[in-house]
């Protein structure tokens, strides 16, 4: 019998790359005729930040993977060790989108379509957190079912830092892993977590070390471990290296070793075996029933979000991308106390508030 094609389009990729690589089984072998299907966001150069191209391009190999009848599992990851993902292209923002609310609407249209894809995506898909995962890369890294992260990757929100809300996705699931309080912290502040933090705040389904310093693998050495919670006070306690020493010290680690991804790589394969090792059916639908809960906040609010997404775009997005992609290198955020300052005075948004807080025009 000749199967039917289920892809909207057939497509070549150039801004990710999209692989089939064969699964394995119990014993590492290769299985004939099963695979799993590898997303890679191909951009390393700009710490993999999604373009226009890529979300469409990302939307079309889900889909291509889900219908795929050989395919057990997607790996969703990006290239290099640096960065799983950093959010939208900021220069593609500060130069096209900048000001132009209609066009960010129909950007965001594709966002929405790409963060849908993975949640109704019929394979179990994983991240592979191959460094950073900052943004927009957080939130599309939330949509998936599992997280497997290297050691050294940092995780966290930058919208209200750079002229944003995170409300591509973190808004609505952040809190269904860890609470309401951290979710708050997160999104609000932009302090980033280490990968053990997010390990312990219940970010992460594993993390594996990634650094390796003769010839053997060691946990991040900017990572505090000398460290634990006073019995009677409940206040946390450090050995006795201060703070400053103990990020000296790591520092040095750091440049004595040599990064290799290799027990990532095997974490996420043993992770795919043991789907594999499932009913598909009865995976599938125990797997949707638990993406409901994300789901019910991720339909209830896409739509209203990318509305005033999209209209932030002609004030506090405009003056934020901007000041990132224009700004100096060591100074790439507008001035916060001028921008309110001025408002308090009932300043209008307008290229004179923009030149007054923007760092390009210092």
């Amino acid at each position: 019998m000749e199967l039917h094609s289920h892809n909207l389009v057939e497509h070549t990729y150039t801004d990710i790359l999209y692989e089939l690589r064969p699964a394995k089984d119990l014993q590492g072998n290769k299985v004939k005729g099963l695979f799993n299907a590898w997303i890679i966001i191909n951009n390393p150069s700009q710490y993999n930040s999604y373009t226009t191209k890529a979300v469409k391009e990302i939307i079309l190999a889900f889909r291509e993977a889900s219908n795929d009848r050989s395919v057990v599992a997607v790996v969703f990851t990006a290239a290099g060790d640096k960065a799983f993902c950093t959010g939208g292209n900021t220069k593609e923002y500060a130069e096209y989108y900048a000001g132009n609310p209609q066009e960010y609407k129909q950007y965001m249209r594709l966002f929405n379509d790409m963060v849908s894809a993975i949640l109704m995506c019929d394979k179990p898909v994983i991240c592979r957190v191959n460094g950073m995962r900052i943004g927009g890369g957080q939130e599309i890294g939330m949509a998936c079912d599992y997280s497997i992260a290297q050691d050294l990757a940092r995780f966290g929100q930058a919208g209200p830092k750079h002229g944003s809300a995170p409300d591509g996705g973190s808004t609505d699931f952040l809190h269904l892993f860890v609470g309401i309080e951290l979710a708050m912290i997160s999104c609000t502040a932009c302090d980033p977590w280490s990968a053990h933090e997010a390990m312990r705040y219940g970010l992460l389904t594993e993390i594996v070390p990634a650094l390796k310093v003769d010839g053997k693998f060691i946990p991040n050495p900017l990572v505090r471990t000398d460290r634990w919670v006073g019995k009677k006070t409940g206040e946390i306690i450090y050995g006795k290296m201060k703070r400053g020493e103990h990020l000296e010290k790591g520092k040095e680690k750091m440049k004595e070793g040599e990064i290799d991804l290799s027990l990532l790589d095997e974490a996420v394969e043993k992770m795919c075996t043991k789907l594999m090792m499932t009913f598909p059916n009865c995976l599938s639908k125990t797997i949707n029933s638990i993406r409901k809960k994300k789901l019910e906040h991720w339909d209830q609010n896409k739509e209203s979000n990318r509305d005033w997404l999209a209209l932030n775009m002609m004030t506090e997005g405009k003056a934020g991308f901007r000041a990132f992609n224009d700004g100096p290198k060591n100074d790439r955020e507008i001035d916060f106390i001028k921008l309110r300052q001025l408002l308090a005075e009932g300043k209008e948004w307008n290229d004179e508030m923009h030149r007054a807080i923007s760092p390009q025009f210092k």
